[in-house]
């Protein structure tokens, strides 16, 4: 049952980053797919946002090429979040992307500033190739952020192309990094992760003794072990196996 008025200007809100790989090489049914199931799973992070007693989930959404571009100049509500689909082209300025979302990890003139507090974000990258920027300062400048090192931090890599030693370099761990190499396995990725995270991350109190960013690594080892054509970059699946790249 969605909570009352009162309850819910006592929450806190939790924001769930997407960064968005728009360059040429995602044209056709990488980027289709990455509309369809960000779509697909707002209503559903909705849900949860409804039903929690600890935080609102808010999305915000970052897109990079030759430029970056926000879709909304402030965080949304998951379910006021209406989607503008990503068209492909240019290049990969994920240096950039990383200086950007850095600026809005402030609770000055950035995304974290909220009456009731703010929990530590949920960041998810998609990517399927490397930087053609100035990657290392940025990534650099964006880990002296305390709201980005305290957050959940995700990474998945598109198809065969994607550098995943830069994507470890974003997320902190190959744990972290999901390796997706087919369609299916793209839309199923992006579910979990974003449905995952926002339970996890919008959680005031928890009886485990890991942190949020190891709970999140523990269930992306088990949930890959069971999607055909997705595995872990600290596991990568062995030659021959049924993890082949759709796109190559």
């Amino acid at each position: 049952m969605p909570l009352l008025e009162s309850d819910e200007q006592m929450r806190r809100q939790m924001v769930l980053f997407f960064l968005i790989d728009k360059s040429g090489s995602m044209i056709g049914e990488k980027i289709a797919s990455v509309n369809d199931a960000i779509e697909n799973v707002l209503p559903m992070v909705g849900e949860i946002s409804d039903n929690n007693t600890d935080a609102e989930i808010k999305i915000a959404a970052l897109e990079f090429s030759n430029s970056t571009h926000w879709l909304y100049d402030e965080p949304k509500l998951a379910n006021e979040f209406i989607w503008q689909k990503v068209q492909a082209a240019g290049m990969t300025s994920l240096g950039e992307a990383c200086v950007e979302l850095d600026k809005k990890l402030s609770r000055n003139g950035g995304f974290m500033s909220s009456p009731s507090g703010s929990y530590a974000p949920v960041v998810l990258l998609l990517s399927d190739g490397g930087p053609t920027d100035n990657f290392d300062a940025g990534v650099k400048k964006l880990w002296e952020n305390s709201w980005f090192k305290n957050g959940i931090r995700l990474a998945i890599s598109i198809g065969n192309d994607a550098d995943d030693n830069v994507l470890e370099q974003f997320t902190g761990s190959k744990e972290s990094i999901v390796k997706v190499h087919n369609l299916d396995a793209l839309k199923d990725m992006i579910k979990f992760l974003a449905l995952r995270s926002s339970l996890i991350g919008s959680q005031s109190k928890t009886t485990s003794e890991k942190t949020k960013q190891e709970q999140m690594e523990e269930q992306l080892e088990e949930i890959t072990q069971n999607t055909p054509g997705a595995e872990t970059a600290a596991k990568p699946s062995a030659p021959g196996s049924d993890n082949y790249d759709e796109w190559d």
